[in-house]
């Protein structure tokens, strides 16, 4: 079947038994693959009152159409289940050489079930299946995992997607690691492998799907190279990584700092030349990248060499947002998330959380159990240590902000998260359609569910009519083209792309085309993209969210008196009428339209 083996691996861990799970032609073709074939595979498993953690509580590993092909930039997978975390519909993607050996199993995929009465992993390749003993990996850190699962199966050429300690404790912010520091880091679904007692999955194989128009995607990938090539924020992300993010975000009030209390900060000292005067910085890319946005860190210390990252998203959480300049603790506390695998997004905000209690007066040193202060670097570290260690206040830290909240008698609005997810590292004062982007998610707060802030900073597509506006103004139409932005990039999940990636919509339908021999038009595949925002928003809704929970807290949009944004708040209640009009969604109930359900074939 052209792009597909079209087959998922099926695994009740209960039972310690595995099957093959055929895909329907119709739903490989409507719904494509990655995050959004695995929401309907899914749906009808979920239910209202299911425990995230219980056996019955499925956990999918999915690729795509494009993995495993010579289109660039398409090493991704994507992980799904219920969040841990939120409770709602949880999604975490990754890179590296994992999607590729995945796919070159025979299997889109891998549909998990059952809970294992021992530590065990899961390995498969073209020719075996095996559910196996992982005692002698269970209490390891990610990276000896990796190495210790390699040498016992006497291979180095395979790829280990796996928990650290945070998932085998359950903690909800708990991420799953491969290829050494790639990270499926938001959701918590590294908990929900927990749960399973599934400490990794192991893949190897030389299997391939078949491409229908081999000289077409030739000559098409050619022009996505052109692209690429040609793409200077791409060329940026090659030659700085993400981090780069880090000095030109502050100019544009982007970077939150201070708990998103403050927009400006010495952003020189842990800028990407910062970074490299300090470090020697290597780079490396997922495979078949020809951009190679990777860094690493090779001279850190000599009881770590080597650290993988930082990534933009963990140096501003545990750097600006808890008013920390001290590189070294930026890297150590960033390495210790890696390591035992946890997001770095939520725990960064966690902490900056605390530092702004305690200068509160709500965690004192007594209540927290140490000093809390804003830019103490040694302090996030071990804050970081706490989490992981579940001791003290570090308990309470690994729960969110939410909890955290709650627990303390907090307003909710004080909580810098959406739907239980943390807040990234993009402030919604900058970019107004990450606003709407971030209060309607299927997720919760989340930059790659629409990274709009690309759109105002040139990143056209033209053939949607979403172009460049004022950043800081709801005007033309601006909730219109970020909830066509969402569906475009919910998009990116199925097929799988990465998000960095700036080939066009139409080129991108092209080389769909040439790969399964199903014809699809920019318009098809933009109802693919509306097909997986709306199934996965009856999930949210199937367990129980309302529209109330499409909102910004407070903390994260109220005026600041610095910086580019200055005396500027996103207007969300215009632009959240004006997203639901759109998206066709209940303004009382928050329901999708049944017509338009059944338009898209979800009825």
């Amino acid at each position: 079947m052209n792009g597909y083996h079209g087959q998922f691996l099926k695994v009740d861990l209960t039972k310690g038994t595995t099957s093959t799970m055929p895909l329907a032609k119709e739903d490989m073709k409507n719904f494509i693959g990655g995050a959004t074939l695995s929401a309907k595979l899914m749906y009808d498993h979920i239910n209202a009152d299911m425990d995230p953690l219980a056996p019955e509580s499925p956990l999918v590993f999915a690729t795509g159409p494009f993995t495993g092909t010579t289109i660039p930039m398409v090493s991704r997978y994507s992980i799904c289940g219920i969040s841990p975390l939120t409770g709602y519909w949880g999604e975490a993607t990754s890179g590296g050489k994992f999607p590729f050996r995945l796919k070159a199993t025979g299997y889109d995929g891998i549909f998990i079930t059952g809970k294992a009465d021992k530590p065990v992993y899961l390995y498969l390749s073209d020719e075996t299946v095996e559910i196996k003993d992982a005692a002698f990996a269970w209490g390891k850190d990610s990276y000896d995992t990796q190495e210790l699962i390699k040498e016992n199966e006497n291979q180095s050429k395979l790829s280990v997607a796996c928990i650290g300690s945070a998932g085998e404790n359950l903690l909800r912010t708990a991420c799953v690691m491969n290829d050494k520091g790639r990270a499926a880091g938001r959701c918590g679904l590294g908990a929900l492998m927990g749960s399973k007692n599934l400490k990794a999955v192991v893949v190897d194989g030389k299997s391939k799907s078949e491409i229908h128009d081999k000289e077409t995607l030739k000559k098409l990938n050619k022009e996505a190279h052109w692209a690429l090539k040609n793409d200077v924020g791409v060329v940026g992300l090659g030659e700085y990584g993400t981090m780069l993010s880090m000095d030109m975000g502050m100019l544009l009030g982007d970077v939150p700092a201070k708990y998103f209390t403050k927009a400006v900060y010495p952003a020189e000292k842990i800028s990407t030349q910062a970074l490299r005067q300090a470090y020697l910085v290597s780079h490396y890319a997922c495979q078949g990248c020809p951009v190679g946005c990777g860094k690493e860190v090779k001279n850190f210390r000599p009881d770590i060499p080597s650290v993988d990252g930082p990534e933009y998203e963990s140096g501003a959480a545990f750097g600006p947002l808890c008013w920390n300049f001290d590189l070294d603790s930026i890297i150590m506390a960033n390495h210790l998330c890696n390591q035992h695998g946890i997001d770095t997004i939520s725990t960064g905000v966690s902490i900056a959380y605390a530092m702004y209690l305690a200068e509160k007066g709500v965690l004192t040193k007594e209540k927290a159990g140490l000093e809390i202060k804003w830019g103490d670097g040694d302090t996030v570290v071990k804050l970081v240590e706490m989490i992981i260690n579940q001791e003290g206040i570090g308990e309470l830290l690994s729960k969110g902000t939410r909890e955290m909240a709650k627990a303390l008698g907090r307003e909710d609005d004080e909580a810098a998260q959406v739907k239980g997810l943390e807040f990234p590292m993009h402030d919604p004062r900058a970019f107004h359609g990450m606003a709407i982007s971030y209060a309607t998610g299927p997720r919760g707060a989340c930059h790659l569910k629409g990274d709009y802030y690309s759109v105002d900073l040139a990143k056209m597509v033209p053939e949607l009519n979403i172009i460049t506006g004022d950043r800081l103004s709801p005007e033309n139409n601006k909730a219109e083209m970020a909830a066509k932005y969402q569906s475009l990039k919910d998009l990116y999940d199925s097929l799988t792309l990465c998000k960095f990636s700036s080939i066009s919509i139409t080129l991108i339908s092209q080389m769909l085309t040439a790969v399964t021999g199903w014809e699809y038009t920019p318009e098809d595949i933009m109802t693919t993209g509306d097909r997986s925002l709306n199934l996965k928003r009856l999930i949210n809704m199937k367990r129980g969210m309302t529209p109330a929970e499409d909102k910004l807290p407070k903390i994260c949009v109220e005026a600041l008196t610095e910086g580019s944004t200055a005396r500027v708040e996103p207007d969300m209640d215009r632009m959240l009428k004006e997203y639901y009009e759109y998206r066709k969604w209940d303004l009382e109930t928050g329901m999708p339209d049944k017509e338009m359900l059944t338009e898209l074939g979800l009825e």
